[in-house]
């Protein structure tokens, strides 16, 4: 197998974290970003010069192009470039300050918006690359409490869909990650919370209470890096890929649910046509 070029974001933990493990466990060559790289001090340890640590904020967009150029002087190329880097707002959507509106999209949208546009020349130039965007079912579905959050995933979803079909002539790749719910820390401490409106109370404890049972069996972030390395090695990656056993289900009642209530106004969408 030729060896590969990761640039990760977000590698202090979870996804992140696992992905770059299993990536320089087989060889493979990893730029790995992280606000505090000393997170990454045992792996610089264990790996050597296989692993560039790069102490980066997605949200500043000069230094994302500084580090992916960085990346791919030391490296002499790119071949994968994951955006991880993100957290979850939580929050009703009356509850949202906007710093926390604001903030949230700086780190989920422009974050990876940055580090893709830096990235893209390199792959350009040498017509492969694959694109890995770690999106959500949050991306696909939504739930009470996390519009902010929602509206971050969904955005990463068109952008991506659209990028997909700008750079297949390429040879460029763009596969969006939609896991379900795993044992990270995304909802602990990388999570973020609003000053909680008492109105809200009842629909935010019935939220909880679901939640708590989707989260029941917890997805495994080892296992996940496993997966994610058949979808790198896919001659014909997907431009989407659930992780986890739970999100087809959500997804399809949500469709379900859509195809239904479009089919019952069509005679007002035909009447709207004129």
């Amino acid at each position: 197998m030729t060896e590969k070029v990761w640039f990760i974001t977000g590698t202090s933990r979870g996804f992140g974290r696992e992905w770059t493990i299993a990536a320089l466990e087989r060889g493979d060559k990893v730029a790995a970003t992280a606000r505090d790289v000393a997170t990454l001090d045992d792996l610089v340890g264990k790996f050597g010069d296989a692993l560039l640590p790069l102490r980066l904020d997605v949200t500043d967009r000069d230094a994302d192009f500084a580090a992916v150029r960085q990346a791919h002087d030391h490296f002499g190329r790119l071949d994968i470039v994951v955006n991880n880097a993100g957290y979850g707002q939580f929050g009703m959507l009356e509850e949202l300050s906007e710093e926390q509106a604001r903030a949230q999209i700086e780190t989920n949208v422009f974050g990876a918006l940055w580090i893709t546009q830096a990235a893209l020349p390199y792959l350009r130039a040498q017509r492969s690359g694959h694109i890995i965007q770690v999106s959500s079912i949050g991306g696909i579905v939504a739930f009470p409490n996390l519009s902010m959050y929602h509206a971050s995933k969904w955005a990463l979803e068109g952008l991506s869909q659209s990028l997909a079909q700008e750079v297949a002539d390429f040879g460029i790749h763009v596969t969006l990650i939609e896991p379900g719910g795993f044992s990270t820390d995304w909802a602990g401490p990388s999570s973020k919370h609003t000053t909680q409106l008492s109105a809200y109370d009842e629909l935010r404890e019935k939220n909880e209470k679901w939640r708590a049972e989707r989260m029941a069996k917890p997805g495994d972030p080892q296992a996940s890096a496993r997966a994610i390395m058949k979808v790198i090695d896919a001659p014909e990656p997907p431009l989407r890929v659930f992780f986890g056993d739970g999100p087809l289900q959500l997804a399809k009642a949500d469709y379900d649910g859509r195809l239904a209530n479009w089919e019952k106004w069509q005679p007002v969408a035909s009447e709207a046509q004129g």
